[in-house]
This record gives structure tokens, C-alpha cells and sequence, in this order.
């Protein structure tokens, strides 16, 4: 089991799960922070960290293993990064909406630190 960044963390990426991870596997892009699964140690203490949830273990996945991918596929081309940064000045406003990932997530890096 590994730990994966799903659709809650589109535009909030408030990064708190970043400063517990002891083993600096989260990577970073413009508007989502994504697990790399191999390095994860299944530890789980970034998951309470998450002020939206966003952070789940791979065995609740979506059926199709949509987020183990996205997880997977991106923390091979974003930056690592670990301390926390600022999170977007709005991301309050996007905490509670849902289907977040098909309307506003980009595929481009983040500056990592």
C-alpha cells in the first residue's frame, strides 16, 4: 500500500502533509502536490496533516487506479519538494468544491523550493 494525493488538493495544495513526510516523497506542480508511491513508506502521517482530505491510501482509489496513476506519472516529472510552502492566496474558496481535477488541474510543475 502507498499513500496518493486525490481530487481534494486541486488548487488548495495547502502542503502541510509536506513537513511530517520523513521521507520527502511529495512532488510538487502549479495547482496539486502528488505521492511518489515507490517512496512512500505507507507511514500515513502526512493523511491527518490534509485540511481537506486529499490525501488517501492507494486501496481507496478509484476502481480504475486514476489517482495511483496521476501520482505515479507526475512525481517522475515535478519538483520534490520538502517544507511547506504558501498555499494559493485563494485557496479557501475551492476547499469544498468537488470534480476539481477535470476543471482546473494543470500538468505544469510547481517551483518546488
Amino acid at each position: 500500500m502507498t499513500y496518493i494525493v486525490t481530487d481534494a488538493c486541486v488548487k488548495c495544495k495547502y502542503m502541510d502533509c509536506v513537513e511530517v513526510c520523513p521521507v520527502d516523497c511529495f512532488y510538487e506542480g502549479e495547482n496539486f502536490l502528488v505521492i511518489h508511491p515507490d517512496e512512500c513508506i505507507d507511514c500515513g502521517v502526512c493523511e491527518p496533516e490534509c485540511p481537506v482530505d486529499a490525501i488517501k491510501p492507494d486501496s481507496q482509489d478509484e476502481p480504475d487506479g486514476k489517482w495511483l496513476k496521476v501520482n505515479t506519472d507526475y512525481s517522475k516529472v515535478w519538483p520534490n519538494i520538502t517544507v511547506k510552502g504558501t498555499p494559493p492566496k485563494d485557496a479557501d474558496a475551492f476547499k469544498d468544491e468537488k470534480a476539481k481535477f477535470e476543471k482546473y488541474f494543470s500538468s505544469e510543475p510547481g517551483t518546488g523550493e
